[in-house]
């Protein structure tokens, strides 16, 4: 068999899968698209044939209005940068703060079998309980949804590089030894590498947590946001206003995770799991 053969046996295969995934892109896009427009149209016709009460759930069409006259106002991005302001600090203290305990608890089998209870016992606490002691401690003010913020995402990073770091290959850790890599050396080539993943996994989820917890802080404290004023909409009977807030922070969501979403494929963009989604 000749070597062009072989070559242009072995490009077939890469060439079909470009093929592919060029194929599968626009039907994943399209069926998105159909899914959010038969939402739209089922939440429009629910009130309009009378299933529920226009005065306890408008029209979509209504709402969307609504939140396209919000997008003209001021106080609107005022809120909104209320809401990611206290998102973006909860988010970076508390995956700092898992970070650092994680490599040095997930570092020390000591450590980790003296911490386990612990954590087993703190992690399940829902963040709204503490929504007393953070009023006492701080009022309104953002450090009460900061609060709230880095006590539910610290968790989702935490037991992610606890997880990352019991899963470093030992082979590969005592060969990284035997070279005579010292500690701070291990973890950069052998630990963090494999941790990566998990980590980013953990920031991801604990971006999605954070936002939740962000409104859910300014919904009941009071701390200024898109939150509260969801609570001064619906206390002021604008009901097509309120859920035009609540849609805009569904559509926060969004681009949150897509963010995420596109950082963590960028970061990993050498791990096994990353590469074979752009084939599949």
């Amino acid at each position: 068999m000749s070597s062009k053969t072989l070559a242009s046996g072995a490009a077939a295969p890469s060439v079909e899968r470009q093929h592919r995934q060029v194929r599968k892109m626009p039907t994943k896009q399209l069926l998105g698209l159909a899914g959010i427009l038969g939402f739209l149209l089922t939440w429009e016709l629910i009130p309009r044939l009378g299933l529920v009460d226009p005065n306890y759930l408008p029209p979509a069409s209504e709402v969307i209005a609504a939140l396209i006259v919000d997008f003209g106002l001021t106080a609107f991005w005022v809120a909104v940068g209320e809401t990611m302001k206290a998102w973006f600090l909860g988010l970076l203290m508390a995956v700092a703060a898992a970070v650092v305990l994680g490599f040095i608890i997930g570092s020390s089998n000591f450590l980790r079998k003296a911490t386990n209870s612990t954590i087993e016992f703190l992690r399940p606490i829902p963040s709204v309980a503490l929504i007393p002691l953070a009023v006492l401690m701080f009022g309104v003010k953002i450090e009460s949804s900061l609060l709230l913020i880095v006590y539910a995402a610290f968790w989702q990073v935490l037991i992610q590089v606890l997880y990352g770091v019991a899963d470093v290959d030992m082979v590969a850790n005592n060969t990284a030894r035997t070279y005579g890599l010292g500690r701070m050396a291990r973890i950069r080539y052998v630990v963090f590498p494999t941790t990566l993943p998990y980590l980013m996994t953990g920031v991801r989820l604990a971006a999605a947590v954070a936002l939740v917890l962000a409104i859910t802080a300014e919904l009941v404290i009071g701390s200024p946001g898109l939150g509260r004023e969801i609570a001064l909409a619906q206390s002021g009977g604008a009901i097509s206003g309120m859920y035009a807030l609540v849609l805009a922070t569904g559509l926060i969501g969004v681009l949150i995770n897509m963010l995420m979403r596109f950082i963590e494929k960028k970061t990993l963009s050498w791990h096994t799991s990353v590469r074979s989604e752009v084939f599949v």
